[in-house]
C-alpha cells in the first residue's frame, strides 16, 4: 500500500487556459521602420466591389451600351470608366488624386495594369466623351439594377419615389452656371441638378446635371418619364413625393399618366390663398398644426381639379426675429403659416397624408451623402458635358454602396428594418481593410487581418457574390428570402 503524499493528494482542477495572452506591441519613438514590404493595400474592401462588378458583367455592358469613338491605348474604354468609378468609391473625387493609388496592388490587379494612367491621360479620355454618354450611363445603371435585384432576391411590388433638386455653387467658370435660387450663396453661379431616389432601398434611380435655372414643367415631366422607365418590371404600384419646386401641371400629369399616387407641396398663389381663407377649418389633434382643412381645387392652367389638404399654424405670438427662414413647403399670410399639399389620395385622412410626405426628409440625407461622400458637387471640368458624365459616374459609385448593402443584408430583414449605411461609414467598416497580396503557384491570394471585426459579414457577402450565376431565365437569386 502506497501512503505517500504524492498519491494521496487529489489533482487540482484546471481553472482556465494555460496559454498566456499575447503582449501588446511596444511602439515608441525609436521603433525602426522601412519601406520593404510588398503587395500591401489599405483598400482590401475593393475585393467585394470587383467581384460584384465582374458577376454583373460590368465590362461587357459598358462595351455594349456606351458609344465611345476614342480608342485609348493605355486601357480599354470599360477599364477607364471602371477606374473613375472605383476612384470615386474609395473617396477620390478628383482625377488628380488617382496618383496616390496609381500603384496600389489591389486596384491595379482589378484593372489588370501595372500602373493607373496619369491624370493627363484620364483627362483626355473624359474630355473626348460626348454628352450622350451621360444618358447611356443611366441605361447602364438600369441594367445593373435589374441584375442586382434578381441576385439579391428583391421583389418589391410597391415603391416610393422621392424627387428633389439640390444647389451646387460654382467657384470657377463652368458652362451652364446661372445666378438663380441659391440660399446659402446668394448671387453666385450654380448648378441645380434633379435627382430621384427609391425610398425603400435608398438607390439613385435617375437624374441629370442641370444649369442653375429653375426646371421647367417639360423638363420635370421628361425627368419623371426617365424615372418610371428605369424601374424594374417587378414593381406594380408607385408612390411619389416632391416639394413645391415640382408644383406644376406637367409633373402632376406625368404622375397621373403612370398611375402613381403622389403628394406634392403646393406653391403660394393669390387664388390658392382665397381658397384657404374660404375653407372649413377644423382642429388638428393628430398633427403638429393648429388646424386643418381639405378642398377640391383646380389651379390655373391645370386640366382637372385635385384634392388639396392644408395645415395652419397660428403665429400671432411669434416674434419677428424668431420667424423661420423662408422655405418651399411653408408660406405665410400675415400672422398665419400654411402647409398645403396636392394629392390623389382621395380617402386617406389628412394626418396620414402629411405623415407620408414627412418621410421625404430621408431624400435630403441621401442628397447630402451624394454631395459629400460621392463627390457629386465636385465638378472637375469647365465643360458642361464632361461634368454631366462625371455626375453619372459619381452616382454609379453611390449605387455600388447601396447594391452591396442589398447583397449582404440579413435574410430576416424586411423593408421596414432594412438600414442604410452611408458611404462614409461603409468605407471605414468595409473598404479600408488592410490586406496583403501574395502569389502562389500562379494564383494570387489575399490575406486579411484575423482581428477584422466584420469577418462573418464579409464571408457571407463574398459567398453570395461568388454564387451569382446566369441561367436560361436570368440571374439566379443567391439570397433565400425575398425582400418584398
Amino acid at each position: 500500500m502506497n501512503d505517500t503524499k504524492q498519491n494521496s493528494v487529489e489533482t487540482p482542477v484546471k481553472q482556465g487556459a494555460g496559454a498566456k495572452p499575447p503582449k501588446p506591441n511596444k511602439i515608441n519613438a525609436s521603433t525602426p521602420y522601412d519601406f520593404g514590404a510588398k503587395n500591401i493595400t489599405p483598400y482590401g474592401g475593393l475585393l467585394p466591389v470587383a467581384t460584384l462588378l465582374e458577376k454583373l458583367e460590368f465590362v461587357p455592358l459598358v462595351e455594349e451600351l456606351l458609344t465611345v469613338k476614342r480608342i485609348p491605348r493605355a486601357m480599354s474604354v470599360a477599364k477607364f470608366f471602371l477606374t473613375i468609378v472605383l476612384g470615386i468609391y474609395v473617396g477620390l473625387t478628383r482625377l488628380a488624386h488617382l496618383q496616390y493609388v496609381s500603384r496600389d496592388p489591389l486596384l491595379t490587379g482589378i484593372l489588370e495594369v501595372a500602373k493607373v494612367p496619369p491624370q493627363s491621360t484620364m483627362w483626355r479620355f473624359l474630355a473626348s466623351l460626348h454628352i450622350v454618354v451621360s444618358r447611356q450611363l443611366l441605361q447602364l445603371q438600369r441594367k445593373l439594377r435589374e441584375r442586382v435585384w434578381a441576385a439579391a432576391n428583391v421583389k418589391l411590388k410597391t415603391i416610393t419615389l422621392d424627387t428633389d433638386t439640390t444647389v451646387h455653387t460654382l467657384y470657377g467658370k463652368q458652362m451652364g452656371g446661372r445666378k438663380s435660387y441659391n440660399p446659402k450663396n446668394k448671387g453666385k453661379l450654380s448648378y441645380q441638378p434633379i435627382l430621384t431616389f427609391l425610398a425603400e432601398t435608398r438607390e439613385y434611380v435617375s437624374g441629370q446635371l442641370r444649369n442653375g435655372d429653375r426646371p421647367t414643367g417639360k423638363q420635370i415631366a421628361d425627368h419623371l418619364a426617365e424615372v418610371f422607365a428605369a424601374i424594374p418590371q417587378t414593381v406594380a404600384s408607385f408612390f411619389a413625393r416632391a416639394d413645391s419646386g415640382f408644383y406644376c401641371w406637367e409633373a402632376i400629369e406625368a404622375y397621373v399618366l403612370f398611375k402613381c399616387r403622389f403628394v406634392v407641396v403646393a406653391r403660394k398663389t393669390a387664388r390658392l390663398l382665397a381658397e384657404l381663407n374660404a375653407a372649413d377649418w377644423k382642429p388638428s389633434p393628430n398633427t403638429d398644426a393648429d388646424a386643418e382643412c381639405e378642398f377640391r381645387y383646380q389651379p390655373e392652367g391645370w386640366k382637372q381639379e385635385f384634392r388639396f389638404v392644408a395645415l395652419r399654424y397660428d403665429e400671432t405670438e411669434r416674434k419677428a426675429e424668431e420667424e423661420p427662414a423662408e422655405q418651399y413647403q411653408l408660406f405665410a399670410n400675415g400672422p398665419v403659416t400654411y402647409r398645403v399639399f396636392v394629392t390623389n389620395f382621395e380617402k386617406e385622412p389628412i394626418d396620414l397624408v402629411t405623415w407620408f410626405y414627412r418621410g421625404r426628409a430621408s431624400a435630403e440625407n441621401l442628397i447630402k451623402e451624394s454631395n459629400n461622400d460621392a463627390g457629386l458637387r465636385a465638378h472637375p471640368s469647365a465643360r458642361f458635358d464632361t461634368n454631366s458624365i462625371h455626375f453619372q459616374l459619381a452616382m454609379l459609385a453611390y449605387n455600388l454602396n447601396c447594391w452591396l448593402l442589398l447583397m449582404q443584408r440579413g435574410e430576416e430583414e424586411t423593408v421596414e428594418t432594412l438600414k442604410h449605411t452611408t458611404m462614409e461609414t461603409a468605407r471605414f467598416r468595409f473598404l479600408f481593410i488592410a490586406a496583403k497580396l501574395r502569389s502562389h503557384s500562379g494564383r494570387t491570394e489575399i490575406s486579411f487581418s484575423d482581428q477584422y471585426p466584420e469577418q462573418e459579414r464579409m464571408n457571407r457577402l463574398m459567398s453570395r457574390l461568388r454564387s451569382i450565376a446566369r441561367s436560361c431565365v436570368g440571374i439566379v437569386a443567391v439570397v433565400a428570402v425575398a425582400l418584398e
